[in-house]
């Protein structure tokens, strides 16, 4: 019990003096040590890439579900850990009310027939929206979403324990100026010594995690392409979709006044638009270039050999180990044993260090 309550009066001490110097700094009464310009720069880096991320989560949410209340149930399900029950989405319930509505005026006329294929065509984009929600989900939302609870609380925490240790050996200096006698300014030394080792120490690992927003920004660079290969392949379903439709309605003749109305139009035909179905549809396949590329990327990685590579992005390096880049440069690429998959080796004349791979195109 002695113990304890001598630990808990150490602690209290130390708070005390860490309230006092932050105190006096706040009042410009006592100085501070400030952090290196990169390791600032880097903290920089690091806030503005959790405010942009959390922004363009809240946005693509937004996106992929306009109705706040439904939202808020998703988050409540998610955080009891248990699965949103399944509900139609917009498309559906619009098919489905068409499907109804042409069978209730009857599949033979024109107009029920006419409603039963648009409404299994909004059935259709219905499934595909799922798809492209379900897809943006595991690819991009939920990366995005690791990042801001996992990687970045961790940098917090790391900050936070920096700006203890700084307090500390700002205390510590402000004691050894204070020191008369020579025990105490020999007491006082010592502390410093000890305190500086401490922030030093702290001060490496916060670089080192800042550091890693680098290879943060390349996987977020992959998975933003996952996210736009995904709504690429949604838009070019329902063009598909939508084209066929128009194909099945014009072969309809005079579907729309063939209801018992040609009287109340008064014998006018009203013209349907038409797309031309010889138009270039999008590729929905056309996502598989990239798959080419990391294809390459493995072969590169498997032969332990070099290739040419054109820089699509310009890009600064983060630490002393990396290569900053210019977009259109060519450079040479290598693998290295045991290095990260989403980095290579990059070569430019004298200078060498790594490259992030969602940054280059590999030349034939």
């Amino acid at each position: 019990m002695d113990f304890n309550v001598k630990r808990l009066a150490a602690d209290a001490g130390t708070f005390l003096s860490r309230a006092v110097q932050f105190t006096e700094e706040k009042l410009g009464q006592a100085e501070k040590t400030e952090l290196d310009a990169h390791l600032e720069n880097l903290l920089i880096r690091a806030e503005n890439t959790k405010q942009w991320t959390e922004r363009i989560m809240k946005q693509t949410e937004v996106l992929l579900q306009p109705n706040p209340n439904v939202r808020l149930e998703e988050f409540v399900y998610e955080k009891l850990e248990k699965k949103a029950p399944t509900r139609m989405n917009n498309h559906d319930l619009l098919g489905q009310s068409m499907i109804e509505s042409g069978s209730e005026f009857g599949p033979g006329t024109a107009y029920g027939n006419a409603l039963i294929k648009c409404g299994e065509t909004e059935k259709q984009i219905g499934g595909a929206e799922r798809e492209l929600i379900q897809s943006a989900a595991i690819n991009f939302l939920t990366p995005f979403r690791n990042f801001l609870e996992g990687d970045f609380k961790t940098i917090l925490k790391e900050r936070k324990l920096l700006q203890v240790k700084r307090l500390d050996l700002d205390a510590a200096k402000t004691r050894l100026k204070k020191a008369r006698m020579t025990d105490a300014r020999v007491a006082a030394e010592q502390e410093l010594r000890m305190t500086q080792s401490e922030f030093d120490r702290q001060a490496e690992i916060t670089r080192l995690l800042l550091e890693g927003v680098s290879s943060t920004h390349a996987h977020h660079l992959r998975c933003l392409n996952d996210f736009v290969e995904a709504q690429s392949t949604y838009y070019a379903q329902c063009y598909q979709y939508m084209v066929d439709l128009q194909k099945q309605l014009g072969s309809f003749p005079s579907s729309f006044s063939n209801n018992n109305q040609s009287s109340v139009l008064g014998g006018a035909s009203i013209s349907v638009p038409t797309i031309p179905v010889s138009a270039s549809l999008p590729s929905v396949s056309a996502g598989h270039s990239s798959s080419t590329a990391s294809g390459g990327f493995n072969e590169l990685r498997s032969s332990n050999g070099s290739r040419k590579a054109r820089v699509l992005y310009d890009y600064d390096a983060a630490s002393s180990n990396e290569l900053s880049l210019l977009a259109d440069e060519v450079i040479t690429v290598s693998s290295v044993p045991g290095m990260d998959s989403d980095w290579l080796m990059g070569e430019r004349g004298n200078q060498k260090g790594k490259v992030p791979i969602t940054y280059l195109e590999l030349l034939n």
